[in-house]
């Protein structure tokens, strides 16, 4: 049984290899030009809908203090309904004093209530002004939400008919890499991966031009383009340490 399967793994030339890597290869630029083609998209979509999960938590904040402020003005509304009944009760107990302890002791306690009353004014004039104050931010807040929603709403629209384009391809080039990568030997598939992100271009097998790598463009030494044309062994760049095979193999000419 280990016999066949060796054998059946013998039968797989470096030709057959580097070919079925050129494959996966131009598979693998067509997705990314897919990719490309929905450019910065679904950032700016994840970029507008973090911002507006921002916006909506301040104006949920905004809303909450203002009811914070408003429930604040009842109650200094309520002290100041307490003192003025205070005041009324202790100017009724002036007409009855029988000395003039009990006079100045009504009269300091009256002249408190009072004070208690311009303090609790003066809290209800800054809660007021705070109140109007919170009132304006959220409206400009609600405004530039709004704009957001909008653009979030048009970048949605962009990005969906992007996707729906081209769903049907990406999938269709994402089985046929799957099952490319299936007849891959793993160390072969681990390399092709580490080059391929590792390339500013995604680029881990290239074929030569005019005595070139076709990624990085240094020039090849002859001895080493007969090799590649040879097909014999998996050569890469010394450069740039992409995977080289020679145009006839790439389906072009040189």
């Amino acid at each position: 049984m280990a016999t066949d399967k060796q054998s059946a793994e013998k039968e797989i030339t470096v030709e057959e290899k580097l070919s079925t890597l050129y494959q996966l290869q131009t598979m693998m630029t067509e997705i990314d030009k897919i990719k490309t083609l929905r450019g910065e998209l679904p950032l700016e979509v994840q970029d507008l809908e973090d911002e507006i999960a921002g916006l909506e938590t301040r104006l949920q904040n905004f809303q909450s203090e203002i009811k914070d402020f408003e429930q604040a003005v009842v109650e200094q509304k309520h002290k100041i309904t307490e003192s003025t009944g205070l005041i009324e009760r202790y100017k009724t107990q002036l007409d009855n004093v029988r000395n003039n302890r009990e006079f100045d002791n009504l009269s300091k306690e009256i002249e408190f209530q009072g004070l208690e009353i311009e303090f609790s004014e003066k809290k209800i004039r800054e809660f007021g002004e705070t109140i109007n104050r919170k009132t304006q931010e959220i409206a400009e807040l609600s405004e530039r939400l709004d704009g957001r929603m909008a653009d979030l709403v048009q970048k949605r629209n962009e990005l969906e008919q992007i996707v729906s384009e081209t769903k049907q391809d990406e999938e269709r080039l994402r089985e046929k890499v799957k099952k490319l990568e299936t007849v891959i030997e793993p160390r072969l598939l681990t390399a092709f991966k580490r080059i391929r992100k590792g390339a500013r271009n995604g680029l881990a097998v290239v074929y030569v031009q005019r005595g070139a790598c076709g990624g990085c463009f240094n020039k090849i030494p002859p001895q080493k383009q007969l090799d590649i044309k040879l097909r014999k062994k998996v050569i890469v760049c010394e450069y740039c340490g992409r995977i080289m095979i020679d145009p006839e193999l790439a389906g072009v000419e040189d």
